[in-house]
C-alpha cells in the first residue's frame, strides 16, 4: 500500500474480493465452542509477458492451510496435473495435423467447488466488518491455500466437462477429448490453465462457449504462453522456447560471474560427494529447481548435467557451484534455442542408451532415453540406475527396460487421442548395443543375470505384444547419448539438432 503502484494493487484486491463475494465463498458466523479458526493472508504478485513487460497485477487471498488438521479439516488432497510430456505431444500433433490451438484461463478456479468439511477462517485483513469483529468466516466453498482445494476443483471440472460429452484420457487424467460429426476437440488442463485443440474452429468456439457458461473464464485467444513457455507458430508447425525464463534465471544467479560456454558439462570434471562444510545449500537447491524446470520443459540438452548436479543438493561444495555456473553459462549462450515440431515424421521414435558405472562412489550407471514425434523431442530422461550392473550390456538392458516403460505409456496415451487412435504403430526404439538387442530377443534365461530377470521378461513381453521393436543404431546417431555422459561441443550441437532443438528461422 506504500508503493507507487498502490492504485493497481487496490484494483487487484477489489477484483479478488468481488470474485470471492460473488461466489458466496463464506458466511459470517460466531465461532462454535471447541473450534479453532485458521488464518489467511494476502499474496501479491506481478505477472509478466514473455518479453518482460508487466501483464497484470494479481492479488490473491490465501487461507493458511498449513494449520489444518488431517482427519478434521481435510481428508483427501490428491489432484492430478497434466504432464509436460503430454503438452509437448499435443503441440507435435498440432504441427502434424495442422490443428488450431487456443488457450483459456479459469478465474479463481479454486472458488468453484462446495466444501464438504467444516472449516472456519479469520476475516481477511482490510475487510473486517465493523460491528462483527468477533465473528469468523465459515467457508462454504474452497479457497486458495486449503489442503483439499486442488482436489475439489478437479472434481468440479471433471463433473462439468463430462456433462458436455468429453471423456478423459486413460493414462493422463488431465487430457480430455470429444468427437463430433464435424470436428474433434482435445482439452488439456493444468490447474487453471487450459489448452484447447481442434481441427475446426467451430469446435474451439463451442467449447469456449460451454466453459464460459459454466465457469468464469478468461479467453486468451490463440496460444502464446503456457506455463512460462513461449509458443510460436509458423508454416512448418509449432516451436517452444524459454528464452525469457532463462534470462530471469541467469539474472538471479549473476553473482556467480557466469561466462558463456559451448557445452553444459565439462567431461574432465569428476564430481564427488562433499565431506566438508555445505556451501549455500538453500540457494543451491533453488538453482537446481530453476535448472530442472528448464530441463523438463524444453531444454533436453541440459538433462544430464542437472541430473548429475541434483545428487549433491544436500551438501554442495564450491566445485558443484562452479559446475552450476557452467550450465548457466551454456543456457545463456544458447537461450534462443527452440524445440521445434513439423508435419513429419508422424510416428514416435525412441532412443535408449546407458553409461556404465558413471557415478563415482556407488558404482551405479546412468540411463538415458529420448522419444521424438513430428521431428522434435517429446519425452526424455536422464537417471541414475538403482541397481549395480556387472557389464555394459546389463547397464544398456536396464536402460532399455526404462525406455520401454516410457514407450508403453506414450503408446497408451496416443491410442486414446482422437487424431491418432488408428495410426499408432509399434514404437521403434534404437539402441547402440548389439549384445543388448540379442538379449532382448532371446528367450533363454541366464541365471547370471537373475538380478535383472524381471526387466528381461518385461522387455520381451513388450516386444511380443507389439508395443515396441528394437533396432541397432551407431553411437554417433544415438540421440540418447547426451543423456548419459558429457559430450564435446560438436556432438552437443549434432544431438541438439537431431532433437530439433535449434534456432528459429
Amino acid at each position: 500500500m506504500a508503493s507507487r503502484d498502490v492504485a493497481f494493487w487496490k484494483e487487484a484486491i477489489n477484483d479478488e474480493m468481488d470474485s470471492i463475494m460473488s461466489n458466496q465463498t463464506w458466511e459470517l458466523v460466531d465461532l462454535p465452542p471447541g473450534s479453532k479458526p485458521i488464518g489467511c493472508k494476502w499474496v501479491f504478485r506481478r505477472k509478466y509477458h514473455t518479453d518482460g513487460m508487466i501483464q497484470t497485477f494479481k492479488a490473491r487471498l490465501v487461507a493458511k492451510g498449513f494449520k489444518q488438521r488431517e482427519g478434521i479439516d481435510y481428508f483427501d488432497t490428491y489432484a492430478p496435473v497434466a504432464r509436460t510430456t503430454s503438452i509437448r505431444i499435443l503441440f507435435a500433433l498440432a504441427s502434424i495435423h495442422n490443428l488450431f490451438v487456443h488457450q483459456m484461463d479459469v478465474k479463481t478456479a479454486f472458488l468453484n467447488r462446495d466444501l464438504n468439511e467444516e472449516v472456519y477462517m479469520e476475516q481477511p485483513e482490510g475487510f473486517v466488518l465493523l460491528g462483527n469483529e468477533n465473528k469468523v468466516c465459515k467457508l462454504v466453498r474452497s479457497l486458495y491455500g486449503l489442503k483439499q482445494a486442488p482436489k475439489q476443483w478437479h472434481e468440479k471440472f471433471d463433473h462439468a466437462i463430462f456433462s458436455d460429452g468429453f471423456r478423459h484420457n486413460n493414462v493422463d487424467k488431465c487430457l480430455y477429448s470429444k468427437t463430433c460429426d464435424d470436428y474433434m476437440v482435445i482439452m488439456c488442463l493444468y490447474v487453471d490453465d487450459m489448452l484447447i485443440l481442434s481441427d475446426d474452429m467451430r469446435g474451439i468456439i463451442e467449447t469456449k462457449r460451454f466453459l464460459s457458461s459454466t465457469f468464469k473464464m478468461k479467453d486468451l485467444g490463440e496460444v502464446d504462453t503456457i506455463l512460462g513457455i513461449k509458443v510460436k507458430r509458423n508454416s512448418g508447425g509449432y516451436a517452444l522456447n524459454q528464452t525469457h525464463y532463462i534470462e530471469k534465471v541467469v539474472s538471479k544467479f549473476s553473482h556467480l560471474k557466469i561466462k558463456d560456454t559451448n557445452t553444459p558439462f565439462d567431461s574432465s570434471i569428476k564430481l564427488e560427494k562433499n565431506d566438508g562444510r555445505s556451501v549455500a545449500q538453500l540457494e543451491y537447491a533453488s538453482a537446481i529447481g530453476s535448472l530442472m524446470y528448464a530441463a523438463q520443459c524444453t531444454r533436453a540438452d541440459i538433462s544430464f548435467a542437472v541430473s548429475k548436479l541434483s545428487r549433491f543438493t544436500s551438501n554442495p561444495s564450491v566445485e558443484h557451484w562452479k559446475t552450476i555456473g557452467r550450465v548457466l553459462g551454456y543456457l545463456k549462450n544458447t537461450k534462443e534455442l527452440s524445440l521445434q515440431y513439423s508435419k513429419f515424421p508422424a510416428i514416435i521414435e525412441g532412443y535408449s542408451d546407458a553409461s556404465w558405472i558413471s557415478s563415482v562412489g556407488d558404482n551405479l550407471s546412468t540411463t538415458g532415453w529420448v522419444f521424438t514425434l513430428g521431428g522434435g523431442a517429446v519425452s526424455w530422461g536422464s537417471k541414475k540406475q538403482t541397481c549395480i550392473s556387472h557389464s555394459t550390456m546389463e547397464a544398456e538392458f536396464i536402460a532399455l527396460a526404462a525406455t520401454g516403460k516410457e514407450a508403453e505409456w506414450l503408446k497408451d496415451l496416443m491410442m486414446d487421442i482422437p487424431f491418432t487412435t488408428n495410426n499408432v504403430s509399434t514404437v521403434s526404439i534404437h539402441c547402440d548395443s548389439q549384445a543388448t538387442l540379442a538379449r532382448a530377443y532371446s528367450g533363454v534365461y541366464n541365471g547370471k543375470s537373475r538380478h535383472i530377470s524381471i526387466r528381461h521378461e518385461y522387455v520381451r513381453q513388450l516386444i511380443q505384444n507389439g508395443i515396441i521393436s528394437i533396432s541397432f543404431v551407431r553411437s554417433s546417431g544415438n540421440l540418447a547419448d547426451p543423456f548419459t555422459k558429457p559430450l564435446t561441443r560438436d556432438l552437443v550441437r549434432i544431438t541438439s539438432r537431431g532433437m530439433r532443438l535449434k534456432l528459429l528461422k
